[in-house]
């Protein structure tokens, strides 16, 4: 059975990847081929703080290339919710003999309304753009991979009521062409529900401005997840997450607690800063074969350098959710989560998968 990724279409259509990300799950058959492979449909509700609740769509074709492969994919999704942001995307995720060679392509187009929080206040705004990103992965061993990252984007913002600060006027109309360097170490025992095991991930890119004025920009982040069971039917799960972005890097490329890491509690612009760090933990436990549920919490820190974090103060949030197994033959959950911030905030998130 596919699905699609959590809900939160972060600023700039590049998070629209994540409402495909779990077109993924292995269509577990003894045959192979392209030929062999199965069509799946899946609408997903979602709500999310950043761009309110609505629908995804997401169909794709799921193949193996060779028994000892992941799955391979051909899909294509859409999303639209009820403040007017909408996106369509397709994407391509090829898996070869032995996962020797993994490539996945993402071509997107996305118009996301949202709120920009700046230092005169609240600013909600409009992003429209288009992404294209390939990324190729080398299989140096079964569980470790190194490939490179190859984006081209091209958005600009319009505020929605008054004027974008000064500060913002120059990320207001980009072109935006990135290449760089990914590493992925995952020892875990399930990519959709893992019990035990690491997952190491890590990216660093160089951005360059296509046209207009000279513009460069480095970015660089790791996320670290981590699982142990606990009993028969329970899961800590543990996630720690480290940013870095050069002074030049627009605000929707910039680290931020939500988008970068994931973290619940948070509208992705709030908090967002030249460098991040978040840690947050989770406890799930199964309840019966359809139901579970989990509780989490997590804390982050942003600023201009790592040195600075703290001067900004603590951002945290805690939370409780329900999961709903939407399969018998595949361990992928339905999931409702309420978060309550620091701030005394109440934030609803629906999606399809673990938030990591």
């Amino acid at each position: 059975m596919a699905v699609l990724a959590s809900a939160g279409l972060a600023a700039g259509p590049e998070q629209t990847e994540r409402h495909l990300g779990h077109i993924e799950t292995a269509q577990k058959s003894e045959g192979y081929g392209f030929r062999n492979g199965s069509v799946v449909v899946a609408p997903v509700p979602f709500s999310s703080p950043m761009i309110g609740s609505g629908l995804a769509l997401g169909a794709g074709y799921l193949f193996k290339t060779s028994p000892d492969a992941n799955t391979s994919v051909i899909g294509l999704g859409g999303l639209r919710s009820d403040n007017g942001s909408q996106a369509a995307a397709g994407m391509v995720s090829l898996a070869l003999p032995g996962n020797r060679w993994q490539i996945k392509a993402l071509a997107a187009r996305a118009d996301a309304v949202y709120d920009l929080y700046t230092g005169l206040g609240v600013l909600p705004v409009s992003q429209d753009g288009s992404l294209v990103r390939i990324n190729a992965a080398y299989g140096v061993a079964p569980d470790l991979s190194a490939g490179i990252v190859l984006r081209y984007l091209e958005t600009s913002i319009t505020p929605n009521a008054g004027l974008l600060p000064p500060e913002l006027q120059p990320d207001a109309d980009l072109e935006i062409g990135t290449f760089g360097l990914s590493l992925d170490w995952d020892r875990r025992d399930d990519s959709d529900y893992p019990t035990q095991g690491t997952r190491l991930t890590a990216f660093a890119t160089r951005s360059h401005a296509l046209g207009g004025l000279s513009r460069r920009y480095d970015k660089g982040y790791a996320i670290l997840d981590g699982y142990r069971p606990l009993g028969r039917h329970g899961v800590f799960a543990l996630r720690g997450t480290l940013c870095a972005a050069s002074a030049s890097t627009p605000f929707f490329d910039q680290c931020s607690i939500g988008a970068t890491d994931n973290m619940r509690g948070f509208n992705s612009t709030r908090f967002i800063g030249a460098r991040s760090a978040s840690v947050q933990a989770e406890y799930r436990r199964r309840f019966s074969k359809r139901w579970g549920g989990v509780v989490f919490a997590g804390a982050g820190w942003t600023g201009p350098e790592f040195g600075d974090l703290t001067q900004g103060g603590s951002h945290s949030a805690a939370g409780a959710g329900v999961r709903y197994r939407v399969s018998r033959k595949f361990p992928v959950d339905f999931s409702i989560d309420v978060s309550r911030n620091n701030e005394q905030e109440t934030q609803l998130y629906v999606y399809v998968g673990q938030r990591f």
